[in-house]
């Protein structure tokens, strides 16, 4: 009896392991933008250049899978180097003490169709928030290369102030230089280890 229970959690385990997936971030396909208001009249865009990671899926649909993500916050670009280098100091993300953003997902399901919930702790200048991203799933397809890609376009907003991202001025209106809810729109494409 003993042999047949180790057979059968050993074919358990081998099925468990072989269901599971990883696949890897293709940074050439892949982009992190945000915007955030100016003077309250317009916005900025702006990138996050260097980044990382990967999903672990044990379904074809990618229900529960894992997602986890790193960026290089020194790699911020916003089409002005004056701005980019004050956004990387200590009024801003202070990349010298913490010079990267880092995303674990705690859940991703599914709505409805192609559309998922990916729900996570974001951690950015050491101070770590949850967060709700709305997920369009674009399905799978080969390259020329023969490697079988996953897209996903992944928005979500948070309050950089949360996080002690949090200098500003006051324009002669009264309102902020610089607003403090960012919109986010990443879209990833991920290759199949």
């Amino acid at each position: 009896m003993k042999k047949v229970s180790t057979l059968v959690i050993a074919m358990a385990v081998s099925v468990i392991t072989f269901a599971q997936t990883t696949w890897n971030v293709d940074p050439s396909h892949s982009n992190v933008n945000f915007s955030v208001s100016h003077l309250v009249i317009s916005e900025v865009d702006g990138a996050f250049k260097t980044f990382s990671g990967s999903l672990i899926s044990n379904s074809e649909d990618f229900s529960n899978a894992v997602f986890n993500f790193e960026i290089d916050a020194n790699s911020i670009h916003t089409n002005n180097e004056k701005r980019d280098g004050h956004l990387k100091a200590e009024d801003f993300f202070y990349t010298e003490k913490y010079p990267k953003i880092i995303f674990k997902s705690t859940s991703f399901t599914k709505a409805k169709g192609n559309k998922y919930v990916l729900k996570g702790d974001i951690t950015m200048r050491g101070v770590t928030k949850a967060i709700t991203f709305d997920v369009k799933y674009g399905g799978t397809a080969k390259d020329g290369y023969g490697n079988t890609k996953a897209g996903f376009i992944i928005k979500g907003q948070l309050n950089r102030v949360d996080f002690g991202v949090a200098w500003n001025a006051k324009t002669e209106r009264g309102g902020l230089t610089v607003g403090e809810e960012i919109d986010l729109v990443v879209k990833l494409q991920f290759v199949k280890k």
